[in-house]
């Protein structure tokens, strides 16, 4: 027919229907016509892009099929959970924002922890010798942050029960958490032993249950057990008092902060080990009357003094002896000379005004 219009034939194009797996041709103008129709938006239908051939496996289609029917039952179960799900948390009116839960989560990680990386505040050497009727101790009162004197009325000796006299170098809040599980222990065994009045021989006071052995022992284990948990007491302690069968031997012992222990007549930690104790070593004798003894621990702690920049002049002495128990000096200051040839003759060469 001559007046009728013919539409132009082009290639078919084949398209694949998922659910009866049959194919079938769309005209392309009736494809452009469905085109410019305003797309039908199912909710729930995700869409799936498919290679352009007819002749796709059967397990191919089988899977597309699956993957058809299980996306809405998936979607709905992920909006169900959302819609679960609790509340957000509060925001935190502290410095920083965040909610409430996260400052609370992240102040008890930071509690849990805290541990003594490195010394801060720190005290040096502390001296320890026997003598004919107990043991003595000696420190400065002087505790160092850095390079900075910070502390000058800082006590390192501790008393801990009547017999048992302890000093420590070192880190001084570890010295002081130390120092109070020492005395809690005391206390502790005093309360449970079944007399709460010193016998002697009996075992049944405070001192008789704590002599400087056992406190020497129990130290080395505390030690040794926070080096292991890669957390140590940075601490280098003395301790002092009497021991022996019958507790009338004057004990003298070291413990370090990875649980290294021994005793000796004569010790000394820190700066001393290397500047005193050779003194000490050279003038020590066992029949050292008291007054010997403390006039020799003063001069080495001047020594100490003038030789170790973490040092003071300011002392304090301890002493633990067979009748009168342990006894803490008040702090006092040593006299010091500079009148030395060592400390008045100029060094490298700075006798002038500094200049050249």
């Amino acid at each position: 027919m001559e007046g009728e219009r013919r539409l132009p034939i082009d290639p078919p194009r084949t398209h694949i229907s998922l659910l009866t797996s049959h194919t079938y041709i769309l005209h392309p103008e009736l494809e452009s016509a469905a085109a410019a129709q305003p797309p039908q938006r199912r909710p729930h239908s995700p869409k799936i892009a498919l290679p352009r051939s007819a002749h796709l496996p059967l397990a191919l289609l089988a899977f597309a099929a699956a993957a058809l029917a299980s996306a809405p039952s998936s979607r709905s179960s992920s909006s169900a959970a959302s819609s679960t799900m609790s509340p957000p948390a509060p925001l935190s009116l502290a410095t920083g924002g965040g909610s409430a839960a996260g400052h609370v989560a992240s102040s008890h990680l930071a509690a849990a922890s805290q541990r003594t990386r490195r010394p801060i505040t720190t005290g040096t050497s502390v001296l320890g010798l026997t003598y004919r009727d107990g043991v003595m101790l000696a420190a400065d009162t002087l505790v160092s942050y850095g390079s900075m004197a910070k502390y000058k009325d800082a006590s390192r000796l501790c008393a801990v029960g009547d017999r048992t006299l302890i000093g420590a170098g070192g880190e001084f809040s570890d010295f002081q958490a130390l120092s109070d599980l020492l005395r809690r222990n005391a206390l502790e065994e005093k309360c449970t032993a079944d007399s709460l009045y010193p016998e002697e021989g009996a075992g049944g006071g405070e001192g008789a249950m704590n002599s400087a052995g056992e406190v020497w022992s129990y130290l080395r284990a505390v030690m040794y057990q926070r080096r292991n948990k890669m957390n140590p007491l940075w601490n280098d302690v003395l301790v002092a008092g009497m021991g022996g069968e019958d507790g009338t031997e004057p004990f003298l012992g070291s413990v370090d902060k990875i649980g290294t222990a021994y005793t000796d007549d004569t010790l000394a930690t820190g700066f001393g080990s290397y500047l005193a104790l050779p003194i000490m070593r050279e003038r020590w004798r066992p029949d050292l009357e008291e007054g010997e003894a403390r006039a020799l621990l003063e001069d080495c702690l001047r020594v100490l003094f003038y030789r170790d920049c973490r040092a003071y002049n300011r002392v304090q002495i301890a002493k633990v002896t067979r009748d009168g128990g342990v006894l803490v000096s008040d702090p006092y200051e040593i006299d010091t000379k500079w009148d030395s040839a060592s400390f008045v003759e100029p060094k490298g060469q700075l006798d002038g005004d500094g200049g050249w």
